[in-house]
């Protein structure tokens, strides 16, 4: 009998491609989402990789009732996997109180429905935010967790340590957070990838953005960082294997193999790239070349950071496999198939 999984924001980027892991695997996949960032064409991709269409329910978590309504439709749900939430540094800055309001109200009504419908598991999408500004590299899970450099890195902070104190008074609860770093790419299919609304607040789909003739310009947020070109550095890893590490935890949880009710992990390549190496990499990956401009540093950015991952490598039984060329390459085919179809 297949195993219900739920995933909150799934037709966004990191949850799509999560949607089509687990479907593959066998899962029955019940995605929830306001499309607020994202479209409803997304479950075309999925279907068209998969053979198969995920179950779909379009409102808000923030809406509690609606909460309860689909916990009684899908009463044999298993698994969460909470995506759902605003997610821009510098955006957060400009308006906090929405992503205060937004990320915590959805996750607080989701644990209570955890509570209330009796649905043991959660692997939240969490983000390597939560390290602020790092005393040393690489990162490892015991990093401390220090203030935030901006409140959307708050949010993930506070949403972890609500459901640590849930789960520690509920013990029949398990999570899973998985501490992202940045995520880029698209499906080799060209069938999902990142579809930013508006202006792109991620480097990569500015690239293929400005290579494509949509931006005149690359902007290049900050050249003085203490980073051996200037440019901010960053741990990119392949949305795909990000995605197969969220199977990894889902099997960890059913199969009983948590070594506590609370687990943190890390997900990237352990590698740092700056903004620079990246311009170059898909240079040289699509033979596209990119004009930039420099532009003043983004409130919230750091100048460093990057993972190190052989506890999740050790743990997950994961690893990030593949190369930076294909992944740049991913995202270049995902922008000229979706300018085909507008």
């Amino acid at each position: 009998m297949k195993k219900f999984v739920l995933v909150t924001g799934g037709t966004g980027y990191i949850g799509s491609h999560t949607a089509v892991e687990l479907i593959e695997e066998g899962f029955e996949v019940v995605i929830v989402d306001n499309l607020v960032n994202s479209s409803i064409e997304v479950l075309d991709g999925i279907e068209q990789i998969t053979g198969i269409r995920p179950h779909f329910e379009k409102f808000d978590l923030c809406d509690s009732i609606k909460i309860d309504e689909l916990c009684k439709k899908y009463p044999r749900l298993e698994v969460i996997v909470h995506f759902a939430a605003l997610k821009a540094v510098g955006e957060s800055v400009e308006i906090p109180l929405d992503y205060y309001y937004n990320n915590l109200v959805s996750s607080i009504n989701l644990l209570r429905a955890m509570i209330d419908y009796n649905i043991p598991n959660m692997v939240f999408s969490s983000s390597a935010a939560v390290y602020g500004l790092p005393d040393k590299l690489p990162v490892t899970e015991d990093s401390p967790v220090k203030k935030a450099n901006s409140p959307y890195g708050n949010t993930k902070q506070i949403i972890e340590e609500i459901i640590l104190d849930t789960i520690n008074v509920n013990s029949n609860l398990e999570a899973i957070s998985l501490r992202y770093f940045n995520p880029i790419g698209a499906h080799k299919s060209a069938l999902i990838g990142e579809l930013p609304l508006g202006v792109p607040l991620n480097l990569v789909p500015y690239v293929t953005q400005t290579a494509i003739g949509i931006r005149d310009h690359l902007r290049v947020f900050g050249n003085d960082y203490n980073t051996p070109d200037g440019t901010g550095v960053r741990d990119y890893i392949n949305v795909v294997d990000l995605s197969r590490a969220h199977v990894s935890a889902i099997k960890r949880l059913l199969d009983k193999k948590c070594k506590s009710n609370y687990e943190v992990f890390n997900l990237g390549t352990g590698k740092g790239l700056s903004v620079m190496e990246i311009v170059k990499s898909f240079e040289k990956a699509t033979g596209q070349k990119i004009k930039y401009k420099i532009y003043p540093r983004r409130p919230g950015d750091i100048d460093i950071v990057y993972a190190d991952t052989s506890y999740s490598n050790r743990e997950l039984g994961w690893k990030a496999e593949i190369s930076l060329e294909e992944t740049l390459l991913s995202a270049w085919n995902w922008e000229k198939n979706i300018r085909k179809k507008s």
